[in-house]
This record gives structure tokens, C-alpha cells and sequence, in this order.
């Protein structure tokens, strides 16, 4: 079956009870000027909380983080590129957080990587991120799992997410969906797969006009409905 936006649509709306629970339901992308004037803090700190999400249930991490915020200063991304191993080591002594030493290292790895695209960008990551264009959201994915620490994968879509950059998530249910359209014939993972689910995305995107996380997630829900 080819994907199309109508089809797409008419067949998650008659899973809900009407246009406004539905639209309820679906995830919200934030503006580019939000986007902009989010603190590169705020940037590390997700990176963080993605990376340590990564295989734990994401609610004991989200329980334990503003603990995190509280130890690790905020994520300044200045004095997290300073951590050393002393302070790593430190770091596992502490109960009160979750000790995982090849997490915590990626603290002041990802901390450089944001303080570098500021000084080679001649801007904030925040601006940086903002002006990415969705139509290649996968080539951010890529350069995040070049350049991160520990944000391959899953992880550089997680984490965009969790900062409200627009992107696609290539859940379980989205995945399904684009192989019984036909457009991959399972998970990708090669540039070319991943090429051409993006092309699929844009296409609804310019059906629609809707972002892609709220694509994606209509994607999920032609799979498995909200309840």
C-alpha cells in the first residue's frame, strides 16, 4: 500500500472520539526561537538524561535528575569539559546517583562536542540545532552520533526529542508501518534506508504541513491505537 497523508489520517481519527482528542494526543515540536533561546546547558543536561535512559526505564533517570542537575552544576558545558577522571571517580562514590562510569565519562566528552559546534558555528548549539532543516533530520542524527558521545543509535532522536527539535522517532510501530508501505523492508539502518524514510516523511510533511514528530506518531498509531 502507498503511504498517504489522507489515508494516514482518516485511519488514526477513527481510533479517537474526535478531532480534538486526537490532535490532544499528538506531540508538539517546539518553534525555532524557543529552540534558540534554550541554554546550551539545558542542551547538555538532555544529553546526559538520553544517554543514561539508554537500556534503564526512563522514569527511574527522570526521577533521579534533578539530582543530577544538582551535582553536575547545571550543566554549564565550560566547567562540565573540565571533569577529569578525579572527578568521575568522585562521582561513583555518590548513592545518590546512578553509577555508571561509561555514562558519566560522556558528560565532559559531550560538553566539548557542544563547545566546539559554538566556536566552529560562531553560535549557540541552541541556534545551531534551531537552523538544522527537518527535510534532513537524519543528517543531524548522523552528525550527533559522529560527534556525541554515546548518541548513536536511537539516541540522537531521543535526544532531540527531549529538547523539542523536530524529528521522527523510529519506534517499533513506525517501523512497521513504513515496511507494510513498502518504503523500507525492515529496521534501517543503512544510509539509503534511512534516506528513504526521510523521503517518505517529507512527503507527508508536505501533504500535511504537520511536523514530523506528529507524523511519526500517527505512523505509531495506524500500528498499535493510543488505548
Amino acid at each position: 500500500m502507498q503511504l498517504t497523508y489522507p489515508w494516514l489520517y482518516d485511519t488514526v481519527r477513527a481510533r479517537f472520539d474526535s478531532d480534538a482528542e486526537l490532535e490532544a494526543f499528538l506531540p508538539q515540536a517546539r518553534t525555532p526561537d524557543e529552540l534558540r533561546h534554550t541554554r546550551d546547558a539545558q542542551y547538555l543536561s538532555a544529553m546526559s538524561r538520553r544517554v543514561f535512559q539508554a537500556g534503564v526505564q526512563h522514569t527511574m533517570v527522570d526521577a533521579k535528575w534533578p539530582v543530577f542537575e544538582q551535582v553536575f552544576a547545571g550543566f554549564e558545558p565550560e566547567r562540565m569539559a573540565r571533569l577529569d577522571a578525579t572527578a568521575i571517580e568522585n562521582h561513583m562514590q555518590n548513592k545518590q546517583l546512578i553509577r555508571d562510569r561509561t555514562k558519566l565519562q560522556t558528560i565532559p566528552g559531550n560538553a566539548r562536542f557542544i563547545l566546539d559546534i559554538c566556536a566552529e558555528q560562531n553560535c549557540s548549539f541552541g541556534a545551531f540545532i534551531a537552523a538544522w532543516p527537518v527535510t534532513d533530520i537524519i543528517g543531524l542524527w548522523k552528525l550527533l552520533a559522529k560527534r556525541g558521545a554515546r548518541l548513536g543509535g536511537r539516541s540522537a532522536a531521543g535526544f532531540l526529542r527531549l529538547v523539542g527539535k523536530d524529528t521522527f522517532l523510529l519506534t517499533s510501530d513506525v517501523v512497521a508501518r513504513l515496511v507494510a508501505a513498502g518504503i523500507i523492508a525492515r529496521e534501517p539502518t543503512s544510509q539509503r534506508d534511512l534516506q528513504a524514510v526521510q523521503d517518505a516523511f517529507n512527503t507527508l510533511h508536505q501533504e500535511s504541513g504537520r511536523p514530523l514528530c506528529q507524523l511519526s506518531a500517527l505512523c505509531a498509531l495506524s500500528i498499535h491505537p493510543a488505548f
